[in-house]
């Protein structure tokens, strides 16, 4: 049995996860600095499929009705032979053509980013460089297109910038917003997309974690740490995508950028 998963250290993993899926400060980058810098030993893969799994329920529960439509709008675009057939069903065209790149990246560098990019250092100096990279991109950008802009070039670009989050303090959601505010889309239409087009990266990690689960059986952990996890990730992870919504345009990426500055030194300061 894994005796580093207790009631306590469930509820901290999974308040993290659910926390920082969503905000651009990187959720992996956090659930790995942890047994770096702390005596609590790695959560194990059971851990991270379950946490995985809750913000996943928070997400598409939130995304419900986006998500039916789209769905119903997919069909339609195949019943009809055209992807200009509906626009809800190009939407979802368009999420899964900018999915592609993040999953041939993961495929193909899945062991060196989990062997060799596992660092202290590495999500040190992704925290400050990336973090810097959001500052410029919400000051520069002209946050100006809406959701209703969104075409196959730009979907692209984000996929793209997506595959770039496999780097451990790099944070997906912050590479991809900070890809959509370059391209001029406001914060709201660049928080957006990067949320819906979370749902299928983390239905993606999440296979590949119960993959790797599955064969190494030997690693257990306490049912009810899973279940406490499942559930303080996926009650966080809602209540975060919610607020920060609802407060976006109001504070900006300013405290997300400081936050990121501030824990990329100290944790450069507890290398040296």
């Amino acid at each position: 049995m894994n005796e580093a998963i207790n009631t306590l250290q469930a509820i901290v993993l999974g308040l993290i996860q659910g926390l920082t899926e969503f905000l651009p400060i990187s959720s992996s980058g956090h659930l790995a600095m942890i047994p770096l810098v702390s005596s609590w030993p790695d959560q194990g893969l059971a851990f991270d499929c379950v946490v995985h799994l809750g913000t996943l329920t928070a997400i598409v529960y939130y995304f419900r009705t986006d998500l039916i439509n789209m769905t119903f709008g997919f069909g339609e675009t195949i019943k009809q032979r055209s992807w200009s057939a509906n626009r809800d069903g190009q939407m979802a065209w368009m999420i899964g053509f900018a999915t592609l790149p993040v999953g041939f990246a993961g495929l193909a560098f899945k062991d060196f980013v989990e062997n060799e990019l596992r660092s202290v250092e590495v999500i040190a100096y992704a925290s400050i460089g990336f973090g810097v990279l959001l500052y410029l991109a919400d000051i520069l950008g002209k946050r100006t297109r809406s959701e209703a802009a969104w075409g196959i070039k730009d979907v692209m670009i984000v996929g793209l910038a997506q595959a770039v989050a496999l780097i451990p303090g790099t944070s997906r959601s912050g590479i991809t917003m900070t890809a959509a505010l370059f391209l001029g889309y406001t914060r709201e239409a660049a928080a957006r997309f990067s949320f819906l087009l979370s749902i299928p990266v983390i239905f993606l990690a999440g296979s590949l974690k119960i993959k790797d689960w599955i064969e190494l059986p030997m690693q257990t952990t306490p049912l009810s740490a899973l279940v406490i996890g499942y559930v303080a990730s996926a009650v966080s992870a809602y209540i975060c995508v919610v607020y920060f919504l609802k407060f976006l345009n109001r504070v900006g990426m300013g405290p997300f950028v400081l936050y990121r500055i501030i824990l990329g030194f100290v944790l450069l300061w507890m290398v040296w």
